[in-house]
Formats: C-alpha cells, structure tokens, sequence
C-alpha cells in the first residue's frame, strides 16, 4: 500500500481515540467568535493531567471535524487564575477563524510549553511595569510614581498647578507595527497620561478632590502588583489606594489590565476596574456632572483623524456601544483603528461619549450625565472595557458589531461536553 493511502486512512482509524476526553462546543450561529477572532473565556473541570498541563501551559484545543481531528492548527490555552485542586479552572483562549454554526474542540496536551509569547514584567531601573508579545512592546503601566523633571521648564506658568507627579496609568500604549499611541505631559494639558480612569469630582468627608486634574485626591501605589505571563495573554493586576494628598486613604482599587496575543493584524486588551470606598461613602461624578469623567484616552498626534461613535437605543437589544479613533500615528504611513468597547454589565450602561478631536481624546463617561454615583463601604463598582487594536482604516459598523457581542459572553454562549 502507498504512503499516500496510510495518510489518508490514518485520520479514520485514530479519530474515535482523537475525540476521547472533555469536548468543547461553541455555538457561533452567525459566524462571529469566528470573525471576531476574539479571546473565549469557559469554566471545564479538568482531569488531573489536564489541569497540570493548563497550569504549566500545555494544554491546546484542536478542532474537530465529524469523528477525527480536523487539520487546522492547534489554539494555546491559558487558565485566567490558579485555583485549589480539583475546583473547576476558568480556561481562555482565543477563537480561530471558522464557518458559523456549532463548532467542537477537543483538549490536547502537548509534551513541551512553548515559550511565552505574551510576558509580563517590572522594570528593575524604573519600578514601572512592561508588557510584551514576542519580545516586542505592548504597553506600559506605570505604577511607580512618574514625576515631571525638566517638562515643567516646557509647561505655560497657567498650566504648571496640572504638572503633578502622578502614577495609575498606561503609557505608552504601541500600535501592532510599534508606534507610539499614546500621550503623556502634554504641553496643553499636562495632568492628561496616556490612558487613565479618574474623575473630576471625588466628593469625600464634605471636600471634592480632583483625580483627573491631580488636586487633593490621588492613587496611591500600596506595593501589591502582581503579573502573569503565557501563550495567549499577560497580565497586570495592580492595588491602588487614593489618598487625599499624603495623609488618609478613602478608596481601594484594584486594577486589571490583561493583554492577548496579535493575531491577523489585531490585539485585544481588556481593562476591569474595581474601587471600594473605605471607611466614608464617597462619590463621583463628571466634571460639572455632565462633561467628562471616567476612562481617558489621550493619544498621540494623529494624521487624518477620525472619530466614530456608537450607542443603540436603550430599548434595543442588544444595546451595542463602541467607539473608533483611526488615523495615521506618528511617522507611520499605515493607518490603524484603536476601537472601544463597552460592557454591558457596567451600571449605567450605556456610557455617552465624549470627545475632543484638537486633543485627540475620547472616552465612554461614567456615570450617567447630571448624576453623582456613591461608593458604599464594602460594596465595590465594577467597570469594565476592551480595547480592538487593528490595522488600516476604520473598521466600521458590521465589524465593530462583532466584536461587541464577542466581547459581551450573553450573545456568545458556550457549551461543554465531556465524553
């Protein structure tokens, strides 16, 4: 018999083995985990090797096709957290292209971990932390605090109460081909940093502090930052307190900012944001309640901006609300999208948007216009927000769609099947 016959005789007698152990099944009926492209997140109770492999980063999904294993390449897997023996590991990865309909996977431990392609680390000479894909920079947390130096001799005299030392935020943010996306201290603005969640108006003790502007009230780096590296996604999770100046604490943050592997021109990274009041309610609200307020985006001088907001009807459903900034950054010739997603979970969801094209900022606000949202001891706000980095130009409505609802898991269900 020819080797030609074996290889292809070899699918059919392996693929009942193959198909043996826990099945995943996604039902994608329209195609758009598929198109998305986007990272999957499911709870699966392993078996004990499982779970060794998926914790060590050897534990793949393979596609299957009717009884045999399908051709296509196998997706890295990465548990979001460690958790105790034998509870069940919530498993991410991210979902290769596909034809729409019910598509199954099966687990498939590897001998070998591949090296981490997306790696987390903290700079030994600045104490700020770094995220890289393939050793080429994602982004920087600055979580040790940055002061202005010598930029206060280049700051207006009018402008020089903005120029404070400050920490909790990312910058710089690099595009897929390495430019620089982000701004920091700004010659206009100088308390804008690259992309920050803060508002205007903290209201604690009978006194309103200014965490966007930087007066009175700031976060407080407390030491705790923990970073997580693997084949599909790195990780930051940082611990913040805001002070009023140096003295009392008023809220704990905890921040997570967790960014995937690029695939076919594209990056995700997911923001999820925590804040608890402490020992006083305190509240927050837009500037005069109804202008800015909550997740910045200040970015770098951008050649043939675009800006492009969307928010559906509240009565829709689903509610979608996305934004896209797109342009040309830099000395970049390409044009690239950076695009916002919200979540649907967030309380006064939908956010509006504001933005300021002369500055080359935007944001989804929070909370609703002409309120003031109080934070209770002990019950904490949660936000949370995806970024779609993408090449060329704007990716428009059918495709910033997809996204939203790969982003928002109701209108992407997942099954599983142990056989």
């Amino acid at each position: 018999m020819s080797a030609t016959f074996f290889k292809t005789l070899l699918p059919v007698l392996l693929g009942p083995l193959l198909a043996r152990g826990t099945t995943v099944t996604v039902q994608d009926p329209d195609g758009v985990l598929g198109a998305a492209r986007a990272p999957v997140v499911t709870t699966l109770q392993l078996a004990k090797r499982d779970r060794r492999a998926a914790l060590e980063g050897r534990l793949q999904l393979r596609e299957v096709s009717s009884l045999w294993a399908s051709r296509k390449p196998a997706s890295p897997t990465q548990p979001l957290s460690a958790t105790s023996p034998g509870a069940p590991v919530r498993l991410c990865w991210q979902m290769p292209p596909g034809a729409p309909g019910k598509r199954r996977f099966r687990l498939h431990r590897i001998r070998h971990a591949p090296l981490a392609g997306m790696t987390a680390r903290q700079d030994s000479a600045s104490g700020q932390f770094e995220i890289a894909d393939s050793n080429k920079p994602v982004l920087r947390y600055n979580y040790a605090t940055v002061e202005p130096g010598d930029l206060l001799t280049t700051i207006a005299p009018v402008n020089l109460i903005y120029a404070r030392a400050r920490s909790d935020y990312i910058h710089p943010l690099f595009g897929l081909d390495g430019e620089t996306l982000t701004k920091d201290w700004s010659v206009d603005h100088p308390h804008h940093r690259g992309i920050y969640w803060v508002w205007p108006e903290v209201d604690w003790r009978g006194q309103r502090g200014d965490l966007h502007a930087l007066q009175h009230v700031f976060a407080r780096p407390t030491g705790n930052c923990t970073v997580k590296s693997g084949p599909v996604f790195s990780q930051i999770e940082a611990e913040n307190v805001w002070k009023w100046e140096y003295g009392e604490a008023l809220v704990e943050e905890r921040a997570i900012i967790r960014a995937y592997h690029a695939t076919g021109g594209e990056r995700f990274i997911d923001f999820e944001f925590q804040f608890t009041a402490l020992n006083d309610p305190v509240s927050l609200a837009r500037r005069g309640t109804e202008h800015y307020g909550g997740l910045n985006i200040r970015l770098a001088k951008v050649l043939d901006q675009e800006i492009v907001f969307h928010t559906d009807p509240t009565t829709t459903v689903p509610c979608m609300a996305w934004a896209e900034m797109s342009g040309r950054f830099g000395e970049s010739a390409q044009p690239c999208g950076l695009v916002v997603l919200q979540h649907s979970a967030n309380p006064c969801y939908p956010g509006d948007w504001v933005k300021y094209p002369e500055l080359n900022w935007f944001q989804p606000t929070f909370p609703t216009s002409g309120t003031r949202y109080g934070l209770t001891p002990g019950e904490p706000l949660v936000l949370r927000y995806r970024l779609w980095l993408h090449r060329g130009a704007k990716a428009g409505n059918t495709r910033c769609a997809a996204q939203w609802r790969a982003y928002n898991s109701p209108f992407a269900p997942i099954s599983i099947s142990s056989r």
